[in-house]
């Protein structure tokens, strides 16, 4: 048991607690407030002079599948044999050693959703995982999957058609492979459903049941997301190509989060009125490919204003110890201090559908706790302390 005493707390639900205490262990946060009596046994933490804020979410990065270091060798997020994937998990391309892991910590990170790349039409399963510095990735995981990765735009078409010479070759032809792989995951489950209603007709007839159907690992992926069990994660930077996800999800009843979402400042109004949340960036880059000539800051304050549930993320391409600059730069974009820290926590939880678990310092969540030495936001300031599940991490 471990007592934060003296803290001033940033909580995206519960707002500013001046010398407030936080009571934790490795179940949870168990108790937060200003007048919060201290079990006698619990070890106790004077943070007087600092900040102690919910560990920071990334709701969409790479992590763990990419090793920059060693160059093709340690590249495991893109299965680009094939325009269509589903069947992979981007789980059996983790490596916890990854190098760049190391850094997620040491900007306040304490979960993160990371999986396949964007060279697919349709990539693999995403998942979250802690930092915990385990040497297993399944003893990191909390969340999987998370999502089906989805990719629109120029990266498919670029790989498969224009490298590959196979279909996507257009923007039309990554909608159609989409539209024709959820149509044959509606009727695999109809299939399905056609078994197990003449089986157990056979059963009740005491007859003979019939031989099953050859199941399909990538069809049942693609039965998650039909059933609504998952979303898709749809990589998206232009505005057309947003509509295009919207409009086959509208089609096929499906939901979908909206990654980079580089010109939803065009359409803004669009997605919030259909309640579609967007994982914002990476913005910290000079523009790689025409469709990101946009990038700015100013989407996510435009999207935030206009009532859409906005995320920020780095793509795994701006170092997570930089982190903290994103919720900065939407700030001086526009933002209040308390929608950014809403971008970087509680929005990013509930998008992941995590909110009950993590996001927030609330009594039965997570204890996922920074201590900070000022106020996060401000440039000087960094993490002193992190503590993940009620475990602390080092920082090094």
């Amino acid at each position: 048991m471990k007592a934060i005493i003296n803290a001033t707390i940033l909580c995206p639900v519960q707002g500013l607690i001046e010398s407030g205490t936080i009571v934790f262990d490795e179940s949870g946060i168990k108790e937060v407030g200003k007048s919060v009596k201290v079990p006698d046994e619990a070890e106790v933490i004077d943070a007087d002079g600092k900040y102690v804020v919910p560990g920071f979410i990334d709701a969409h990065a790479h992590h763990g599948l990419f090793d920059g270091s060693i160059g093709w060798a340690g590249s495991d997020g893109n299965e680009m044999t094939e325009a269509t994937t589903p069947i992979m998990r981007g789980i059996d391309g983790f490596n916890p050693h990854e190098p760049s892991l190391k850094e997620i910590v040491q900007g306040g990170v304490t979960s993160v959703n990371t999986g396949p790349g964007s060279g697919n039409v349709i990539g693999g399963e995403a998942f979250v995982f802690k930092p915990t510095r385990a040497s297993v990735a399944d003893e990191m995981v909390v969340l999987s999957p998370s999502g089906l990765k989805v990719a629109l735009g120029e990266n498919p078409k670029r790989i498969h058609g224009a490298d590959n010479k196979r279909m996507p070759m257009t923007r039309m032809g990554v909608a159609a492979l989409l539209r024709k792989t959820f149509t044959e995951g509606q009727d695999y489950l109809d299939e399905w459903a056609a078994f197990g209603a003449k089986a157990r007709d056979a059963k009740e007839k005491d007859e003979v049941v019939p031989k099953a159907p050859k199941r399909d690992l990538g069809m049942e992926t693609i039965a998650k997301v039909l059933k609504r069990e998952i979303p898709l994660h749809a990589h998206s930077h232009r505005a057309d190509d947003i509509v295009t996800i919207v409009r086959i999800a509208e089609e096929f009843n499906i939901r979908i989060v909206i990654i980079h979402c580089t010109e939803g400042h065009k359409i803004a109004e669009f997605l919030a009125q259909r309640e579609i949340a967007a994982v914002v960036g990476p913005t910290l880059l000079w523009v790689g490919k025409a469709e990101t000539r946009e990038r700015g800051f100013e989407t996510a304050v435009k999207l935030v204003k206009a009532g859409v549930k906005v995320a920020l993320q780095t793509d795994s391409l701006t170092p997570m110890n930089f982190f903290p600059l994103l919720p900065m730069y939407v700030i001086k974009h526009g933002l209040t201090r308390e929608e950014a820290l809403e971008c970087v926590t509680i929005n990013s939880a509930e998008i992941l559908g995590m909110g009950d678990r993590i996001g927030s310092l609330e009594q039965g969540k997570d204890a996922d706790i920074v201590i900070w030495s000022g106020h996060p936001f401000e440039f000087y300031s960094k993490p002193e302390r992190v503590f993940i599940n009620g475990s602390e991490i080092t920082l090094e």
